[in-house]
């Protein structure tokens, strides 16, 4: 590269630095609440921000617990994108018997009304016709089938018509033996069975290679799209955040500390290539404020795990290219042919770590739902986003320093020769101490099972509770209610597990807590008139389910077991040997059961965050490992050996080789996540602990687990003698 060239170059880098950083800075003072930047704002959920909370009744008779859930499952559903296309993360639960509400977060009540409309099934032929609709489907459920001529167990749903449509059903499909009938809901197809025969009796099975989480789902909205459910709005309110305005601002301010001391770090430890990062990473974070308001999506504290999580792994990239290039210039290379060399080099392991991530945040947001799609969204564009930043603008800067004068090979340092530590050699005492840590969570969960608690200290997202409306005279921060009224209220029930919500423009709090008995209502009601004096004709007690429902469960596990198995693949593809994938997932065991322990001993509330740190630490950990693998791989250069001296040493080589990496990539994510804990308010702490601790567990595992246990699934026992 020529000099005019380089400065050139560098110009435009400030430019570009120069807009990203004033449109980033004017999203995030929109979106911290500056009046004069509203406009550029990006959509905050209810946790960060609050929104309209809209109570529904059901008309007529009180509905099944079983129509009812299909009922909230399909509001779910319909929450997912709002009208104006922007994403959100709704929270629909019961209330009472006959009741629904729906939380959402910024916009007004209008927006929805929509979602007291019921959605549509349509059974069509080949050619989109509609034969059937919801009004003709009188059931539908997931059964277990046994095949009367091999004896083999099937899952399939079965289907049960109205009386009125039985005959009309039987005449169709005698009549159209061998064609398809698809099942469509709100014009997206579900389903596209073949009628084998004549079907008589109105009950009909759809059969195909379904998993019993697959046939409930088809079942489950079959039924929603036949529900004869009417919804009548009785009441909207908005609400405040449930973390509270300081989260956001404190969130925000611990970010920017933690990205600034990131940078400083890098620009330390490597010099040149370090500054010439920490200029990319500015430009990286103007740029995920950008995209993110852009597309419109809603941000959640787990949403922020995500773009913490991207963040690491833009750094992650930078030193995997960085620790290559000072290889070369420890192995005699110029400066200029070290740089060139060391991006070829890095470029698998970059680009391995971060398609195999993709991968997975690809499959949640099309599989998940909530706070999953949430986390998916801000991760997937942040690992988009940071290879482009990492193999692309820093790439480019860095060249350009180097055209323009920054010739010096003391500019960017070099690999200092390291002793190979016998990883493989205390493979025992590294396991040991793994399987020690997570049979502590295990004792733990036992510990309380035994004095009849849960084993995990489950919150009301997963359990549901009672929801206690009362008005308290005053107004409250979000910040005096955790101060003040909360500590009453665990006193009074015995519990800790309590949230509280701000009813906006009034002096109305609700109260949400674990489902309680008559005595603890009157303790409860008690505690707030007297301690808190709190009008007593105002208090009213309503039971609330879980806002995380089975079905969203369900989602979330069939989501992340789907992305497990691509992204294994992916793995056993590139490296064309499947105890490389077995070995990954070993280690993501090993890190989402140190997580669970850390949940278990500390009594971390298990909620909707739970599942974004879980995503958060496999995302993370994964990378981690590739790294060392792609290591492994270029080291063993085609040998098929399995001499275990020549592999131990392999291995043992490798990640020493990769050792600096690990370290610098952990510390540089550890410590955005600290100042998180350091900053945040109770519910920012609860959400970084943990995942402090699985960005521990995920270095360990990659470090000290991984090439051990590929070791001993490589080695064959009959080589050992």
């Amino acid at each position: 590269m020529k000099k005019s060239k380089g400065s050139l170059i560098l110009i435009l880098a400030v430019v570009v630095l120069g807009l990203t950083s004033f449109f980033g800075v004017r999203i995030l003072r929109g979106t911290t609440g500056v009046e004069s930047c509203s406009g550029d704002a990006i959509g905050l959920g209810l946790d960060l921000a609050g929104g309209v909370s809209i109570t529904y009744e059901v008309e007529g008779d009180t509905p099944t617990t079983e129509q009812l859930n299909d009922t909230i499952y399909k509001l779910q559903q319909r929450v997912q994108t709002a009208s104006d296309g922007s994403i959100t993360e709704a929270q629909v639960y019961a209330e009472g018997e006959d009741r629904i509400n729906v939380d959402i977060p910024g916009g007004s009540s209008d927006m929805f009304a929509e979602l007291e409309e019921p959605g549509e099934l349509e059974f069509r032929d080949g050619d989109g016709n509609v034969q059937f609709t919801g009004d003709d489907i009188k059931d539908a459920q997931g059964v277990t089938e046994t095949d009367s001529s091999t004896g083999a167990k099937k899952n399939v749903v079965e289907l049960t018509m109205t009386d009125k449509a039985a005959d009309k059903f039987y005449q169709y499909t005698s009549e159209h033996v061998g064609e398809v009938l698809a099942i469509y809901y709100n014009d997206e197809m579900l389903s596209n069975p073949k009628i084998s025969n004549g079907i008589s009796g109105g009950v009909a099975t759809i059969s195909g290679d379904y998993d019993k989480d697959e046939v409930d789902k088809l079942a489950s909205y079959i039924r929603i799209g036949t529900l004869d459910l009417t919804l009548k709005q009785l009441r909207a309110q908005e609400v405040s955040a449930t973390l509270g305005d300081a989260a956001l601002a404190t969130s925000v301010k611990a970010a920017g500390i933690g990205l600034l001391v990131v940078m400083i770090f890098m620009t330390v430890i490597y010099f040149l290539p370090g500054f010439a990062s920490a200029l990319g990473l500015a430009i990286y974070t103007g740029l995920m404020m950008v995209l993110l308001r852009l597309f419109g999506i809603t941000l959640t504290l787990p949403g922020i795990a995500g773009i913490i999580l991207s963040l690491g792994m833009a750094v992650d990239a930078n030193v995997v290219v960085f620790a290559r290039i000072r290889e070369e210039l420890a192995a005699g290379k110029s400066v200029s042919s070290a740089m060139r060399i060391g991006y070829k080099k890095a470029l698998s392991a970059v680009i391995d770590g971060n398609v195999t991530t993709l991968i997975a945040a690809i499959v949640l947001g099309a599989f998940g739902s909530g706070t999953v799609k949430g986390f998916a969204y801000t991760f997937g564009i942040g690992i988009i986003l940071s290879m482009i930043t990492a193999l692309i603008i820093t790439k480019y800067i860095m060249q350009a320093f180097y055209a323009v004068g920054f010739s010096d090979e003391k500019y960017y340092g070099k690999a200092k020769e390291m002793k190979s530590f016998d990883f493989v050699g205390k493979k025992n005492i590294l396991i040991c101490v793994a399987v020690l840590v997570i049979a502590c969570g295990f004792v733990s969960m036992g510990i309380h099972s035994s004095k009849g608690e849960r084993a995990l200290n489950y919150s009301l997202d997963f359990m549901g509770g009672t929801s206690t409306t009362a008005d308290f005279g005053k107004d409250y921060t979000v910040e005096q209610m955790e101060e003040k009224i909360v500590p009453v209220v665990s006193e009074a029930i015995g519990d800790n597990n309590v949230q509280t919500q701000k009813v906006t423009d009034s002096t109305q709090i609700i109260v949400k807590t674990r489902v309680l008995t008559d005595d603890e209502r009157i303790a409860l009601d008690d505690a707030l008139v007297n301690k808190l004096g709190v009008d007593e004709k105002s208090i009213t007690f309503e039971s609330i389910s879980a806002t995380v429902s089975n079905e969203m469960r369900q989602d979330a596990i069939v989501a992340v077991a789907i992305a497990l198995v691509l992204m294994l693949i992916y793995i056993w593809f590139r490296f064309k040997d499947f105890r490389f994938s077995a070995s990954a997932v070993i280690a993501l065991l090993h890190d989402v059961l140190v997580v669970l322990a850390c949940y278990a001993i500390v009594r971390i509330s298990v909620g909707n965050t739970f599942i974004a740190v879980m995503l958060t630490i496999v995302g993370y950990s994964i990378n981690a490992t590739i790294v060392i693998f792609d290591r492994i791989r270029e080291n063993l250069n085609g040998s098929g050996s399995r001499d275990p001296e020549k592999l131990r040493e392999i291995i043992n080589r490798s990640i020493t080789q990769t050792l600096s990496r690990s370290i610098n990539t952990s510390i540089t994510t550890f410590v955005m996540v600290a100042f998180l804990f350091v900053m945040g308010v109770v519910s920012i702490r609860e959400f970084s602990l943990p995942l402090m601790v699985g960005i521990v567990a995920g270095a360990y595992s990659s470090v000290c687990l991984t090439g051990s246990i590929w070791y001993l699934m490589k080695a064959k026992k009959k080589d050992t003698k």
